[in-house]
């Protein structure tokens, strides 16, 4: 009897991670396709944007995130099998590896920063209207990006001290598959986005 509420309960909290990762996907959607109207409408300004990034941060970053779903699986396979320090070992390089990605942004924005470029500086608003309102859909699309990385190693966090605790195991780690299906999210919006910001020009 036990073991079925258990199952049941598992069913529906993976039911409701689903649930909300669409609803995420719907709202990143929804800024996608907005880009794509603009990109559409203001083809040259929003390549004169793009030229703008660095392309070569974007790029490890995206292996950064590619690499670190890979921890993640790695790590949901071990606690399958019951490797508790396997488990532990993958979320922290996940961990680790999201501090990287988030690293590599920070520099990435200060350095725009710095020379004058963001929404409501003076050279901001020189921008042709189309260049500024790429650079607005940049800073907020990767902005909220960054965000979702930052909870979701969080969310992680809590995951490994929940493992070390022992309330997660072998027997009861839907919370663990819940928290790596969030973070295959925050993978798979980058992979959308750093085409669209960086490589489409």
């Amino acid at each position: 009897m036990s073991t079925h509420v258990e199952h049941r309960d598992d069913t529906a909290r993976k039911m409701g991670m689903w649930l909300f990762l669409f609803t995420e996907l719907l709202l990143f959607g929804g800024l996608f396709l907005v880009y794509s109207i603009y990109r559409f409408a203001n083809p040259e300004d929003f390549a004169r944007g793009g030229h703008e990034l660095n392309v070569f941060i974007g790029a490890v970053n995206t292996i950064v995130l590619i690499t670190s779903s890979l921890t993640v699986a790695i790590s949901i396979s071990a606690m399958q099998q019951g490797n508790k320090k396997l488990v532990l070992q993958m979320l922290g390089i996940t961990i680790f590896l999201a501090i990287v990605f988030l690293v590599n942004k920070y520099f990435e924005w200060g350095h725009k920063i710095h020379y004058d470029l963001y929404p409501g500086s003076n050279l901001f608003r020189a921008l042709p209207p189309g260049e500024g309102l790429y650079f607005l859909l940049y800073y907020f699309m990767t902005g909220l990006h960054a965000l979702h990385v930052i909870i979701g190693a969080i969310i992680l966090g809590f995951m490994a001290w929940y493992v070390h605790k022992d309330e997660i195991d072998a027997t009861n780690y839907a919370l663990l598959e819940n928290g790596g299906l969030y973070w295959h999210l925050v993978d798979l919006i980058w992979i959308f986005l750093f085409p669209l910001m960086y490589l489409i020009h």
